[in-house]
């Protein structure tokens, strides 16, 4: 399978049979900007805020995929668990779905912008990740330590943060998010950036730690 960043909390999985999901659109953010149309079979959308759930921005005949339910289509399985943007039960910045994607024999696990530390009943749901998508850049969401902790929650082999400071973001960015360094610095592994991250069970452990990505 194939991951794009599309910058802030957007992705593209690409499976290997060609089902595309598209993962929290938003058309335009403080500097990122997507590639939009993006066509799409599949769009995710973790919580109804305006820079996660742009649909507009994907094109084609896709299913909807917001609500914390089960789903499938084509070769593509996905989870959806409630969780909260915030520590007191969504009672400051409202729910937050936590999805995971089972294609091509890896579990792929987005965390929207999850902003507490999940439950033992919530991990044991989940399950093992095998690649887990987290938000890093704090305030808003989980800080980078606490990232790590969802990251051991889950078992999860590799790990690729999202929602931090980056260069595109400018003045703003760094306002708003944290950079990525302090996650680095607690998962204290491995770090490999790329483009385009082309995965399989096979070439997994060859990524094991943390992949950063470069903004599309």
């Amino acid at each position: 399978m194939q991951i794009k960043w599309y910058g802030h909390s957007s992705f593209l999985l690409t499976s290997d049979e060609g089902t595309r999901i598209l993962i929290d659109p938003y058309y335009k953010f403080l500097g990122y900007r997507m590639p939009v149309p993006v066509e799409s079979d599949i769009v995710g959308v973790t919580h109804n805020h305006g820079d996660h759930n742009k649909v507009k921005a994907a094109s084609g005949s896709y299913l909807l995929v917001n609500e914390p339910k089960e789903y499938n289509r084509g070769d593509v399985i996905i989870s959806g668990f409630k969780t909260f943007h915030d520590k007191v039960n969504g009672k400051k910045r409202g729910p937050n779905i936590v999805f995971r994607f089972r294609m091509d024999g890896l579990t792929i696990c987005h965390c929207g912008d999850l902003g507490h530390l999940l439950t033992e009943e919530q991990v044991q749901a989940i399950g093992k990740v095998d690649v887990l998508i987290v938000p890093v850049g704090g305030r808003m969401t989980l800080d980078g330590p606490e990232a790590v902790q969802v990251m051991r929650q889950l078992q999860a082999t590799v790990a690729i943060p999202m929602h931090y400071s980056t260069k595109a973001l400018g003045i703003l960015g760094r306002i708003f998010f944290a950079k990525v360094d302090k996650f680095l610095e607690a998962a204290g592994a491995r770090t490999t950036d790329v483009k385009t991250l082309n995965v399989s069970k096979g070439s997994l452990a060859q990524y094991a730690g943390v992949v950063t990505m470069q903004y599309e």
